[in-house]
């Protein structure tokens, strides 16, 4: 069984790492993590800015998939839809969870709601998976 602690140990080196995605939950059916809204993630507004939203939900997605995947597969994104409803401000944290709508042989479909610290529904993402067979 795959833990928390070795997927995050895997995003730490890559963009998810540098994002400051924190992994608190992993399974095939549930992904659950936080990430620090930084000024550098923000934007003008003091606000976490949209791409970091989606980057952040992006990933917990291809987590998802992950830990679903038959060996000698592999998974990259073809689409995601952002619908955005409220902001974080720089200095608070956004939560999120991310449950899988469809898990199919050649395709997942991933759906992550994003939080604020006040628990207000901040963005809904929905991405689409592809399951490819890895290279040797």
């Amino acid at each position: 069984m795959i833990d928390v602690a070795s997927v995050q140990a895997l995003l730490q080196p890559l963009f998810p790492g540098l994002l400051g995605v924190r992994l608190l939950e992993i399974s095939p059916e549930r992904v659950r993590a936080e990430l620090e809204v930084r000024p550098n993630l923000g934007t003008t507004g003091g606000i976490l800015h949209g791409g970091a939203y989606m980057a952040f939900a992006d990933t917990l997605g291809a987590v998802g998939t992950f830990l679903n995947l038959s060996p000698g597969r592999t998974t990259t994104t073809t689409d995601s839809s952002t619908k955005f409803m409220a902001g974080a401000r720089v200095g608070t944290k956004v939560r999120a969870e991310c449950v899988p709508l469809h898990r199919g042989r050649t395709t997942m479909v991933w759906q992550t709601a994003i939080t604020n610290d006040q628990g207000k529904l901040c963005a809904v993402v929905t991405q689409t998976q592809l399951i490819l067979d890895a290279k040797s």
